[in-house]
């Protein structure tokens, strides 16, 4: 499974740095693969966010581009998604998502289909 943290409440123009890492997978190395970051509010369905592939390429959603910076550790097998500029708005639940396959991303904003593994979830609330 996919376990985030780092969520939590911060103010308007704060910022959080969320991670995710990867147990219970046999032999799979999640930032072997196509890894993304997504969040979900209520009523509405996951919105991705980004993207980063084995090699490290990124790609971000317009609506956080430029605010939030996608990476991973590959020696801790970890991911995580720094999040600056804060607003209202970004308040979410945000997921981290791998696929179980493939190395390369779509080159696309991430959507849900590209994944199979996901994580429970972290509550990020700004005020």
């Amino acid at each position: 499974q996919l376990v985030e943290s780092g969520g939590g409440s911060v103010q308007t123009g704060g910022s959080l740095r969320l991670s995710c890492t990867a147990s219970g997978y046999t032999g799979y190395y999640a930032t072997r693969h196509c890894l993304g970051w997504f969040r979900q509010t209520p009523g509405k369905g996951r919105q991705g966010l980004a993207s980063i592939d084995a090699d490290g390429t990124t790609v971000y959603a317009p609506s956080v581009k430029g605010r939030f910076t996608i990476s991973k550790d590959n020696a801790r097998d970890t991911l995580y998604l720094q999040m600056d500029s804060l607003k209202p708005d970004d308040s979410a639940i945000y997921y981290c998502a791998a696929d179980s396959v493939y190395d390369f991303c779509s080159g696309f904003v991430p959507t849900e289909g590209d994944f199979q593994y996901w994580g429970q979830g972290t509550q990020v609330t700004v005020s």
